[in-house]
């Protein structure tokens, strides 16, 4: 922590009111942001060429599903938890352009099922059992995780392998366990960073990439 932030901070953990800042403290901040946006661009940009392959793939894949009349089911943790619902928002109603609904369901989204699955069994499952039973052949799960090692993420794609779906894994840090326990038919999209509000920005970009292709490719948007 720098010098500058030492004082607030100190004030925070004694839980007493903060009723001065440095003089320079603004300009800290400043120094900060900037850096948040500079380091985000940079990254996205080194990623570009390394994630344009395995995108356009998982765009496909997902293209192909829904054409089959099967669904996406996506799910994550926290962060990515809120990355499955966004996308799975994206294809119910709209991403960009107007265009019939598409089948999609985020699995972090039913607080009775999470939670029944949690206290009776355990959370490594709370995916995997929804997996299971709304799952079948032909259908896609999209796996989340910044670090790669989500245990009830990893339990769900045994499943979806279970049930003879395919998988798109977003993940980052290398791709941590789950880069081990996906098939050849499985895409990988791992963002090369160890920086998890880093990885978490990419994954966004990622998804609104995969939301942009799969319109084009069903609709022949320009």
């Amino acid at each position: 922590m720098s010098m500058i932030c030492t004082r607030s901070a100190r004030s925070l953990c004694n839980n007493s009111p903060v009723t001065e800042m440095q003089p320079d403290f603004r300009m800290d901040l400043k120094s900060r942001i900037n850096k948040h946006f500079t380091d985000s661009a940079h990254l996205k940009l080194q990623a570009m060429e390394l994630l344009a392959d395995p995108l356009t793939r998982a765009s496909e894949r997902m293209a192909q599903c829904l054409m089959n009349e099967g669904k996406i089911l996506s799910c994550g943790n926290g962060g990515s938890a809120a990355d499955a619902q966004h996308f799975a928002a994206e294809l119910l109603n709209r991403f960009e352009v107007e265009r019939p609904p598409l089948a999609a369901m985020a699995l972090s989204t039913d607080t009775s099922t999470l939670t029944s699955i949690a206290n009776d069994y355990s959370y490594n499952e709370v995916f995997s059992k929804q997996v299971r039973a709304l799952g079948k052949s032909g259908d896609l799960l999209l796996a989340i995780s910044t670090s790669g090692n989500s245990p009830n993420v990893m339990e769900a794609i045994h499943a979806a392998h279970d049930r003879h779906m395919g998988v798109i894994a977003l993940t980052g840090k290398k791709g941590g366990k789950m880069a081990g326990v996906l098939g050849p038919n499985d895409v990988h999209i791992c963002v090369p960073a160890d920086r998890t509000a880093r990885i978490q920005e990419v994954h966004l970009l990622c998804l609104h990439c995969m939301c942009d292709a799969i319109d084009c490719l069903l609709l022949g948007v320009e």
